[in-house]
């Protein structure tokens, strides 16, 4: 579990039990009731992470919407986008191993996620990694819904791949670029799980 998840179901938790103390049924039922939703929410499972070395993990549970030849800046790559639901787990996770050589928070909209413009328009933060294969780089992308993203990782620090990075509150994306030569191993329209799914092996 996050811990933000305690902090903001409580609250909801504690009202819900006085109103039903004090016979207020139904709003006690609706505060209890978003409370457990947020303690679902914020759930943050183990996974159990490839051991394959040239492995590219899902940086994010949900589902795939966007597997595109796409640049980033001057070098050639592909882009894979990942729509996450509420229903998701939200907290994401890094695709590789390598060093973070830069975070950098772009503000910005707060269109619907499946949205194609929601990759370039959206508040995000862009993640680089940069590993012995080649730098890759991964968003966190707020959605209609989501409204905050959070990175718990800073600049020069070292992570492993599936190693926990940072989370998006409620509905949102993630995108993830890989440079030219990646072998994709997923297609549009499938599930994937945050640290567990093979996304793609690296050249």
């Amino acid at each position: 579990m996050v811990k933000e998840g305690y902090i903001f179901s409580a609250p909801l938790l504690a009202l819900g039990a006085i109103a039903f103390v004090f016979g207020w049924r139904s709003p006690g039922g609706i505060l209890i009731f978003l409370g457990v939703f947020i303690l679902y929410f914020f759930r943050d499972p183990e996974r159990r992470i490839p051991a394959d070395a040239d492995a590219v993990v899902s940086p994010a549970d949900g589902r795939v919407v966007v597997i595109v030849d796409e640049p980033y800046g001057a070098r050639p790559g592909v882009r894979l986008s990942i729509f996450l639901s509420v229903w998701n787990v939200h907290v994401q996770r890094a695709p590789v191993a390598g060093r973070i050589t830069r975070v950098e928070y772009r503000p910005g909209r707060f269109y619907a996620a499946l949205r194609t413009r929601a990759s370039a328009e959206n508040e995000q933060n862009v993640i680089h990694l940069e590993t012995s294969s080649g730098e890759v780089v991964f968003k966190q992308i707020a959605g209609w819904i989501a409204r905050r993203v959070i990175c718990w990782k800073k600049e020069g620090e070292a992570v492993a791949r599936g190693e926990r990075v940072g989370m998006i509150r409620f509905g949102s994306r993630v995108d993830l670029w890989l440079p030219a030569g990646a072998e994709i191993l997923v297609r549009r329209g499938q599930n994937v799980s945050g640290g567990s799914t093979i996304l793609a092996r690296r050249p």
